[in-house]
């Protein structure tokens, strides 16, 4: 029978599995993170596990917090098992498991007053955040923050009971500034280029509404850092359950799988302190910028490339679409032909041989990663891992055709059925809106790339409607493989 994991089983784990080497019952929270889920679990909390057991810092463990109504399973699950959570890490050759302790409280999801109180504790040095691409409040196509979106108007109106995360953190930040207390470093770990600035933009813009000399005093004396987070984690489910119950023998009803590799970038601006994460492999850099731009354009833009032909062709497991020579070819072709000649350079690295390193990882047989993961919610993924190398391009007079199919590709697999004719589920925050653009654009592909909010100002460029037509029209004509085909042949 598996072992069931809680703080009472620990020293009873079977022997493949690594336990913590602290005590979690003497560590003290530091940190406030919103957004705990599966990536979360598999990248900050590790490092922090990876720096306790060195002896070190034991004062910066993790408080958890949520607003959605999906954390509360979430927390109940890690409740039931004291917070513990089975990090599985596999490569084709290698499979390891092991305990992580680094969070020891996750309070009640929507409990607002709890959460401002802990935010408002001296204890709490860094609040970090996990909330997807889509949870900043953004135009997609400026990049500014949305101070009329309806959740945020709300907070502003009532900045005594919010709602939002951004809403909380500005209500700590002005219990704090009250209590003469200094403020904590806020931190985002979530992939949007420069996630420091469009934090602190959504921070204080939300203040504005409310409280400008708190806006000011935040726009001073709040550090808002940059950072680049990479780690390949899929989402949980029975599969992953199960491989740790047989393999490993622990029931954990919440574990992590994720691939070995793992990179955090940051930029080193903590004015209430920080932890020594550098003694466990975090960068601490004066710019991000160079090491965000390869992150974003080549493994999340990577995804997106291959996602899309993927789902339209049934194939499952992105592995499996790594498998597929013209899927493959493609991310290849795409790369190297329009991603990468437009990067900057980054500080000690050789982007052919980082591109060579991504194309390993997706191909990872052991993860278990799905085609449909990667092709969720493009309205907010898109504007951030595509249509930037898109603009850069179109700046240089440079061709964009690659780039333009993967675009096409999008547009189609938002009309709803594959290749096949198979139903294609709901797959984004803004599917109906763009299942009905979708059908315009079958005739009329120009309609597709009038979606400003997403395209912006490359949407009306004649290079990449052209181009975008020309591979719409091919793929409803030919299908997927055909049009990959006729785009490798090229």
């Amino acid at each position: 029978m598996p072992i069931k994991l809680s703080a009472r089983t620990l020293d009873k784990l079977p022997e493949r599995v690594a336990a913590p080497r602290y005590d979690a019952g003497a560590l003290r929270g530091g940190i406030l993170h919103f957004g705990v889920g599966n990536f979360h679990r598999s990248h900050q909390a590790v490092y922090l596990d990876d720096l306790f057991n060195l002896g070190d810092d034991r004062d910066w463990a993790i408080v958890g917090a949520g607003v959605l109504e999906a954390d509360s399973a979430g927390r109940d699950r890690l409740k039931r098992q004291d917070w513990l959570t089975t990090v599985v890490e596999q490569d084709a050759t290698h499979m390891s498991a092991r305990v992580t302790a680094a969070m020891i409280d996750y309070l009640e999801p929507g409990d607002s007053g709890a959460i401002v109180a802990r935010l408002a504790d001296p204890a709490i040095r860094i609040v970090s955040l996990t909330i997807t691409e889509g949870g900043y409040f953004i135009d997609p196509a400026t990049g500014s923050f949305n101070a009329a979106h309806p959740a945020i108007i709300a907070d502003g109106a009532n900045p005594d009971a919010p709602k939002t995360v951004f809403g909380l953190i500005v209500a700590g930040l002005k219990r704090r500034r009250a209590a003469s207390i200094g403020p904590f470093t806020v931190m985002s770990c979530d992939n949007i280029p420069h996630n420091g600035v469009v934090t602190r933009n959504a921070v204080i813009g939300l203040a504005e509404l409310s409280d400008t000399a708190l806006a000011d005093w935040i726009g001073r004396d709040v550090a808002f850092p940059n950072g680049m987070v990479d780690r390949i984690t899929p989402a949980t489910g029975d599969r992953e359950r199960g491989i740790l119950a047989d393999e490993f023998g622990v029931e954990d009803a919440w574990p992590v799988f994720c691939e070995t590799f793992r990179q955090w970038v940051l930029e080193d601006n903590f004015p209430a302190g920080r932890p020594a994460l550098e003694k466990v492999g975090v960068q601490f850099v004066p710019d991000v910028t160079p090491y965000e731009h390869m992150k974003i354009r080549i493994l999340n833009g990577g995804h997106a490339i291959i996602a899309y032909p993927a789902g339209l062709m049934d194939i499952e497991f992105v592995h499996e679409a790594m498998e597929n020579a013209l899927v493959r070819g493609f991310l290849r072709k795409v790369a190297h032909d329009e991603i990468i000649p437009v990067l900057p350079p980054v500080p000690n690295t050789n982007l052919d041989d980082y591109y060579a390193l991504i194309e390993e990882r997706f191909a990872n047989p052991k993860i278990g990663d799905t085609v449909r993961r990667l092709c969720l919610d493009g309205s907010n993924r898109q504007p951030k891992f595509i249509v930037p190398t898109i603009a850069d391009r179109l700046a240089r007079g440079e061709s964009v055709s690659g780039l333009a199919l993967e675009s096409a590709l999008w547009c189609r697999y938002c009309h709803g059925t594959s290749d096949s004719g198979r139903p294609i589920a709901p797959n984004d925050p803004a599917w109906e809106r763009l299942q009905g653009v979708a059908e315009v654009a079958r005739a009329q592909p120009s309609a597709w790339l009038a979606m400003a909010d997403i395209y912006g100002a490359v949407g009306v460029s004649p290079a990449f409607q052209s181009s975008f037509a020309k591979w719409l029209t091919r793929l409803w004509a030919d299908g997927t493989e055909a049009t990959l085909r006729s785009y490798l042949g090229s």
